[in-house]
């Protein structure tokens, strides 16, 4: 029963920060300062809303690769990482299909080839390989960021703020170089819908937001590993038993 309430509060998250973050994404758009911005802070803030919210019950990762970070660093199980991937696509799924329908349509739906300069250069091999290295480097960060934060208790108070943050601030530099994914999720589902009005490209270009951000997970799982914990250990005794009743309240 408690892994089914985390896969649902997984679903309604990833749900919310698709329909409010793309939402505002597609409503505002980037062409203007205040759009960046916006969509950036729009992202920012929906992990802020959700972490406080959803955080203790599955940790809000609302992130493939957040889960396959904390999968990698032995925080879930693989049983739970296979149910939280299905339940963040879902409720990406979800949340595409409303904001289609606040919107009127799915055309605008898949934005990482809208406007950002990388990945709208269609077809250019060595753009879209530098779009790769650019989501790799940006979910670096940002995991880098959630392991960080999420390895001390102290920190539980603030938590949300400091990925809401990180997010933001990954954002800020990537929306106008690929349009910010860091989320296989976010950007598959979008592009999904979009690809049912004919327009594919968002859809053709998905691999570099899915390999990009769970590489980017997976290298900040090796350094957390490799300098975190070593260096917790020469300090402290390992935990046991708390470890895993605190792997899903830590992983916002």
């Amino acid at each position: 029963m408690e892994n089914l309430k985390s896969y649902i509060a997984e679903f309604i998250g990833t749900c919310v920060l698709v329909l409010m973050a793309c939402g505002v994404a597609v409503v505002l758009g980037c062409n203007t300062a205040a759009g960046y911005v916006g969509t950036a802070l729009a992202f920012g803030l929906v992990i802020v809303a959700m972490a406080y919210s959803i955080g203790n019950i599955s940790g809000c990762h609302i992130n493939p690769a957040v889960s396959f970070a904390m999968l990698l660093t032995k925080k879930m199980s693989v049983r739970d990482f296979v149910g939280y991937i299905i339940a963040q696509v879902a409720g990406a799924l979800a949340g595409s299909l409303l904001l289609g329908l606040f919107v009127g349509g799915f055309d605008s739906l898949g934005g990482n080839v809208a406007q950002p300069i990388l990945v709208n250069a269609y077809g250019d091999v060595g753009a879209q390989f530098v779009a790769l290295i650019v989501e790799v480097v940006l979910t670096f960060i940002f995991v880098t960021a959630i392991l960080g934060v999420t390895s001390k208790t102290e920190n539980k108070a603030v938590t949300g703020l400091v990925i809401g943050g990180a997010l933001t601030l990954v954002h800020l530099l990537g929306i106008g170089l690929t349009g910010t994914s860091v989320n296989p999720a976010r950007s598959l589902a979008p592009a999904l819908f979009q690809s049912f009005t004919g327009a594919t490209e968002a859809l053709a270009q998905i691999w570099i937001f899915i390999i990009g951000p769970m590489a980017g997970a997976a290298l900040a799982a090796v350094v957390f590993n490799l300098l975190f914990k070593k260096s917790a250990s020469a300090q402290a005794p390992a935990k046991t038993s708390e470890s895993e009743p605190e792997s899903k309240e830590e992983n916002a």
